[in-house]
């Protein structure tokens, strides 16, 4: 069996604010172990339920977090920024099953530090569904015929990937208090809750890929004009108003791709 893991960081315990989260922060080297730990809980869990090939990707900020001299020598890890297919890169239809590590809720939505891949989105749709990061990597699986068996993160990441994803398996390691504030598990707590997660939803293999229908109509509201303006650029994009650009393509690999071409196109100034 052959496992896809995407880590994130803000859906790690204890994470509730960027200082903890980006180079500059005060308390990064910190919570980039526990990052590390949180995806050492994941890649454990796989392979003792019978993986024998596990490959994680390193999917938050500069994509330059995992500390790799203390993670688990089994597996292999793909990191670096800019990568073109992002929090998904290497996944392919090779992988029997993804899993998600760290995630947080899209934005506009409740959940610890939520938005939706940079904080200038303020609404991302895929045929008219809202989606955050968790249906943009999702519905990638899916095109693959790869199903996300798992997911951590606080209360309402779990949420909205139940509500997306028939028959995923979650690990709640903090509960929402506000965007800045949550009650969380112990590091120790939330790696064994991870581990079980991961063990129970790869012995389970009930979980659906998530399929997108062609053609893929993408929408990306932005929270700035100069944003839209720059992303219109776009080849075949399409202005729906002041802060929306919409993107109509055959698939949903087109569809990601042309989202990650839209969101680095906006004019920041």
């Amino acid at each position: 069996m052959k496992v896809y893991i995407s880590v994130d960081m803000e859906g790690v315990a204890g994470v509730v604010n960027w200082k903890q989260t980006g180079y500059d922060g005060e308390d990064y080297s910190r919570f980039r172990k526990l990052m590390t730990s949180e995806a050492n809980a994941a890649v454990q869990g796989a392979f003792d339920a019978g993986a024998d090939t596990v490959v994680v990707n390193d999917g938050h900020g500069s994509m330059r977090n995992l500390v790799i001299e203390e993670l688990d020598s089994r597996a292999e890890l793909i990191s670096g920024n800019a990568k073109p297919m992002s929090m998904a890169e290497g996944l392919d239809e090779s992988f029997e099953a993804v899993l998600l590590i760290g995630y947080h809720s899209m934005a506009g939505s409740p959940g610890v530090l939520n938005h939706t891949y940079t904080g200038s989105i303020l609404e991302f749709r895929v045929n008219e569904r809202r989606f955050g990061e968790t249906g943009m990597l999702a519905a990638l699986a899916g095109y693959y015929s790869v199903p996300v068996a798992f997911i951590s993160g606080d209360d309402c990441t779990t949420a909205e990937a139940e509500d997306l994803i028939e028959g995923i398996h979650t690990a709640c390691v903090k509960q929402y208090s506000s965007r800045y504030a949550a009650r969380s598990l112990h590091p120790e707590k939330a790696r064994k809750l991870i581990y079980q997660g991961v063990k129970e939803a790869l012995n389970d293999c009930s979980t659906e890929p998530l399929e997108v229908d062609n053609p893929v109509v993408l929408s990306v509201k932005f929270n700035s004009t100069a944003l839209a303006d720059g992303s219109y650029l776009l080849p075949g994009a399409q202005r729906v108003d002041p802060l929306t650009v919409q993107y109509t393509a055959a698939d949903y690999h087109e569809a990601y791709r042309a989202a990650r071409a839209l969101i680095s196109l906006g004019f920041r100034g």
